[in-house]
């Protein structure tokens, strides 16, 4: 199906992923509108459109309303050429996407419990998981064309090695993960594919410069610049939470002190929470607290939407340390538009107001008043839809 990708022909190979990432980015289209978008003659975009549609990428829509004259046939992609699993691992869960050629989704389950180790039998715990998912579905596993896997830390999604994450053998984290699903895996850092997934169906609009917060329990940061999904030299471009400004002695998990990560991500938003609980404030989880009783991440969350005053706090202290970062990266980036996504854009205002007070007082305005910040429009499928997203892409050598 994919042997077009193979051609000689570099340039109607090149035609042809101009013609699918139009698709992707931009919708249906008519043969006229496709033709002025790839600068091509009408004879060679409706041969291209014709050996597409025999590949079964792309099919005849029907015709388009006009107010007169010729109605034009649409095209689009076809959702039946085959389907996309993403899964997104968290601290202690995993969530799994599917979605069609297209990009529709058709299934979606989060939370199944699951925690990641650095072990081959970890990794094929994590294989099976995915596989008993799509069969409950009762999707045909042979028509995933591919899958995406979002790992935390610093992932090099060329190689396919993740250095947060080893399985004992010389070779990729991505090369077993294919051997073992017997379809193409692309591995990728988890905040890149959430932005991914944001930019291409989430709460982007035509934005070419995006940066995206990706705030759980650790914090990463995910780039579009000028229409592109920045890597860096190496692929781990977008370590926000290790960036040394906090004059604090919070040793990070990267074993350094300082780092951003110790005072504005989830895990900050933990420790500081039960601080202040060893204090002696007052909460609506003090209870829990004096029993013994372990309180999580969620457990905080859930408190602030319950306008539990000492983790609205919390949060809000969380939110100005992050503006203020925010502000520093409008300043260096000017973006169109930064989104808040991860757990803690589960507190919405509460999150939000801090952070937008602290970009306007922080920010320089004639910069800032070209970006607009959003919550997360894919919400907690961002990262599995993203995965799902970025595969396609990457499949079809649009990456």
């Amino acid at each position: 199906m994919f042997s077009f990708l193979d051609s000689h022909d570099v340039k109607n190979l090149q035609l042809k992923k101009k013609i699918l990432g139009h698709c992707i980015n931009e919708g249906n289209f008519s043969l006229a509108d496709l033709s002025k978008e790839i600068n091509s003659s009408i004879p060679t975009t409706t041969r291209l459109i014709e050996e597409l549609m025999v590949a079964g990428f792309i099919e005849d829509m029907g015709k388009q309303d006009t107010n007169g004259g010729r109605r034009p046939s649409i095209y689009g992609l076809s959702p039946s050429a085959g389907y996309f699993v993403g899964t997104d691992i968290e601290k202690s869960t995993i969530s799994i996407a599917i979605t069609d050629f297209k990009g529709q989704i058709v299934a979606y389950h989060a939370d199944i419990p699951f925690v990641l180790e650095s072990s081959v039998d970890s990794f094929r715990r994590l294989c099976d998981i995915i596989c008993k998912y799509i069969a409950k579905t009762g999707i045909d596993i042979k028509s995933v064309l591919a899958y995406g896997v979002n790992l935390s830390g610093r992932v090099n999604n060329e190689t396919g090695y993740c250095f947060t994450y080893f399985i004992g053998e010389d070779r990729p984290i991505a090369a077993f993960l294919t051997d073992e699903l017997k379809a193409p895996v692309f591995v990728e850092n988890d905040s890149r594919a959430m932005t991914y997934g944001e930019y291409i169906c989430g709460v982007a609009n035509n934005e070419k410069n995006i940066l995206f917060l990706n705030v759980t329990w650790g914090l990463g940061m995910g780039m579009v610049i000028d229409g592109k999904l920045s890597y860096g030299k190496s692929g781990f471009s977008g370590e926000i939470g290790h960036f040394p400004l906090l004059q604090n002695d919070q040793i990070c998990q990267c074993g350094k002190t300082g780092c951003l990560e110790t005072g504005a991500s989830g895990s900050a938003a933990h420790r500081l929470f039960m601080e202040k609980l060893q204090q002696g404030r007052a909460s609506m989880l003090s209870d829990k607290y004096k029993k013994g009783q372990a309180i999580t991440l969620d457990d905080i969350l859930n408190a602030v939407n319950e306008e539990d005053v000492l983790a609205i706090e919390v949060i809000e202290q969380i939110g100005t340390t992050l503006g203020r970062v925010i502000a520093g990266l409008i300043n260096l980036f000017n973006p169109e538009l930064v989104v808040i996504g991860g757990k803690l854009a589960s507190a919405k205002d509460y999150f939000m107001l801090p952070i937008k007070t602290a970009v306007q007082k922080h920010s320089l305005n004639i910069i800032s008043q070209d970006t607009t910040i959003k919550l997360t429009k894919l919400g907690d499928r961002c990262g599995s839809i993203g995965a799902c997203m970025l595969s396609r892409s990457k499949l079809l050598g649009l990456v």
